[in-house]
């Protein structure tokens, strides 16, 4: 029985789109690769926090035992009357404005440290204060070649570089693993560093945890860019030959 033409254009096409040549080895897409068979032990050495800076949201949360002084420093919630806390956007000088106690300085300070710095302010006003301070904006951006790259907001203010990706939906097959692009602005200065996610000793690097702000560039590798190449160099040939097939084919007659 003879293929109708549809048939056959459809084993065509799936003919150019199956012929995709690549080079990738399991080397090119492993990761942390110096990590022996047995077990390996490496002791945790760091850890973040994040630090305020100007252009942050912030939430500020502040309770005490006078619930009419709490209304002076919190948002109240139409639909349920519950007090919110404010939000404030830290300004050049690094300062936000509050009611009453004024400006306070809050950047290069973790949520921690600033939560202090307020309070004690607040001391002169209410009685036993206590604060919350979130930052609202901390978030990253992941780009190239990842299942989803986008912007990620991180309610928790602490990632790291591994579950950025993770987030992402993880580098591809196509991506280089060896040369992952960090762009960091930091004091005043922007840096570009490349990680090695091949290596062990990227968890001892500096760049392990992610600050508010930074993005990864994920390059792709030689394969992809050789299957893309050879792509687009055989793609005319061979839509010119499946338009003649299909010219030709439209002149036989089928029963």
């Amino acid at each position: 029985m003879r293929l109708r033409p549809f048939a056959l254009l459809t084993s065509l096409m799936l003919s150019v789109v199956l012929f995709s040549p690549s080079c990738i080895t399991r080397k090119d897409i492993s990761y942390f690769q110096d990590i022996s068979d047995t077990l390996t032990v490496g002791k945790i050495s760091q850890s973040y926090e994040a630090f305020i800076q100007p252009g942050d949201i912030i939430s500020v949360h502040v309770s005490s035992l006078s619930q009419e002084s709490n209304t002076f420093f919190n948002s109240i919630d139409e639909e349920s009357g519950r007090l919110m806390a404010n939000t404030y956007l830290v300004d050049a000088s690094g300062a936000i404005d509050m009611p009453l106690i004024g400006s306070v300085k809050v950047s290069e300070s973790t949520t921690q440290v600033a939560k202090f710095l307020i309070r004690n302010k607040l001391d002169k006003y209410l009685v036993e204060p206590t604060v919350r301070v979130r930052i609202k904006n901390f978030k990253v951006t992941v780009l190239g070649e990842v299942t989803t790259p986008g912007v990620y907001n991180i309610p928790d203010e602490k990632i790291t570089l591994v579950e950025a990706l993770g987030l992402a939906g993880d580098l591809t097959i196509f991506a280089q693993r060896n040369n992952v692009l960090l762009i960091r602005e930091k004091d005043g200065n922007r840096q570009f560093v490349k990680v090695d996610l091949r290596s062990k000793e990227f968890f001892e690097s500096e760049y392990y945890y992610l600050h508010s702000n930074d993005i990864l560039y994920v390059e792709p590798g030689k394969g992809k860019i050789a299957s893309a190449d050879a792509w687009y160099r055989i793609l005319p040939i061979v839509f010119s030959g499946i338009t003649a097939v299909a010219l030709f084919l439209t002149r036989i007659p089928f029963n």
